[in-house]
């Protein structure tokens, strides 16, 4: 990848989940102190690991991060964002999800929050979250 200075980043490949519940609300996760992005509003994912799948991954993430069960048949992929980060680049895949096995609960968040879509935009996220709110808004 040639950033826009002609030097090339390492892709960095990143799954997120759009969970919505019932009554048409998104979960996002607060970025916890002492991390990159701390206090950022996101959605919870994270990095796809060597030999792993972006469906597998983002079951994996979503056990570890959020203490639920995902079947790989709930997730839809939405849409996806890049964006430069660092010395890297940035690839983010963003599934949807509406079933899960479990009560979500913040296993290393600061903190959970349920909002409409609109609401999204009130929040400060990090830069490859924001596009994805209007086309979460296009699709609920």
């Amino acid at each position: 990848m040639r950033s826009s200075d002609g030097c090339h980043r390492p892709l960095l490949h990143v799954v997120a989940a759009a969970l919505i519940d019932g009554d048409g609300r998104v979960l996002v996760q607060q970025r916890p102190a002492g991390t990159h992005m701390a206090g950022l509003w996101e959605f919870p994912g994270g990095k796809i690991d060597a030999g792993e799948t972006p469906e597998a991954a983002l079951i994996r993430e979503l056990d570890e991060e959020l203490g639920i069960a995902v079947a790989q048949a709930c997730l839809a992929p939405a849409a996806f964002a890049s964006e430069p980060l660092d010395d890297r680049h940035l690839l983010l895949l963003l599934y949807v999800c509406r079933k899960w096995d479990g009560i979500v609960e913040a296993r290393h968040a600061a903190a959970l929050r349920w909002v409409y879509p609109a609401q999204l935009h009130g929040l400060d996220m990090p830069p490859a979250d924001r596009p994805l709110i209007g086309l979460l808004e296009a699709l609920l």
